[in-house]
């Protein structure tokens, strides 16, 4: 979103602005506009925490595009550029302007890469998208709804859905034979999919593992479901608005204005 705020109620700080010049009363407004931009940057991120378990991925999403002295003008984007600089995506491969959209103006959600690869590898039908289990396959999940990115990094290159080599490579036979036997630490598993009904199969669609003898301990890992439709949750324009973004404006020019007269 773009602050759409104005610079306004300057009448009590006349006799600082006097003391400075064009481009030092546009370097007091840029900061001011980004001391408001910082608050309602750290109000958007206090509603997203208000989310069910939701991830510092989302929550700390929202960044500042900072005015400058020749661009008075700021905006909030989520991005997880350390630089506040727009940006898709991260080292997990999403997009969190995505992932948002779906929350502010419902409807369905883009594909996570895993996803993606699982679709493009033909494991994933067209119409779904994933999910993990009401009860997580142990030592699966982040604790947050979502699967722990090294168990599903291993999870696709164990099923041969990557279509990238060397760290993103499918795993070699020898290595699946390792997984499959199990260590002193680990019990042996064998990942296979099931289509459910879709072609005929006894376990609901999705991934799941066989442990045990003779693979007897069946259990699910990750569930394709159809691909839902969500609802709006969020505004962020509300929140904005409800911050006080304005008033807060007002404040901080006064404050920066006559900060850089004193300077002068």
């Amino acid at each position: 979103m773009k602050l759409d705020l104005t610079i306004q109620n300057l009448d009590k700080v006349q006799a600082a602005l006097a003391k400075l010049s064009g481009p030092q009363a546009r370097e007091a407004y840029a900061k001011a506009i980004n001391d408001t931009g910082f608050m309602v940057r750290k109000t958007m991120q206090a509603e997203l925490r208000k989310f069910d378990r939701v991830t510092p991925f989302i929550a700390n999403a929202p960044k500042l595009i900072a005015a400058t002295p020749e661009n008075l003008s700021a905006a909030i984007l989520p991005t997880l550029d350390s630089r506040n600089k727009p940006s898709k995506g991260g080292k997990i491969g999403v997009d969190p302007q995505q992932v948002l959209q779906a929350q502010e103006f419902g409807g369905r959600r883009a594909d996570k890469r895993s996803e993606a690869a699982l679709r493009r590898a033909g494991i994933l039908p067209a119409g779904y998208q994933t999910a993990i289990p009401t009860d997580p396959y142990p030592g699966s999940d982040d604790g947050r709804g979502n699967l722990r990115g090294a168990f599903l990094q291993q999870l696709i290159s164990y099923l041969q859905a990557y279509s990238e080599v060397g760290f993103k490579a499918n795993m070699t036979e020898k290595r699946k034979r390792g997984i499959q036997k199990g260590t002193a630490k680990t019990k042996g598993r064998r990942y296979f999919v099931s289509y459910g009904r879709l072609r005929g199969h006894h376990l609901a669609p999705g991934i799941w593992a066989a442990q045990g003898t003779h693979g007897v301990d069946v259990r699910p890992v990750l569930m394709f479901v159809r691909t839902p439709s969500y609802q709006p949750r969020i505004s962020m324009e509300r929140i904005a608005k409800e911050s006080g973004a304005q008033d807060h404006l007002d404040k901080r020019i006064r404050f920066r204005v006559r900060q850089l007269a004193e300077s002068v």
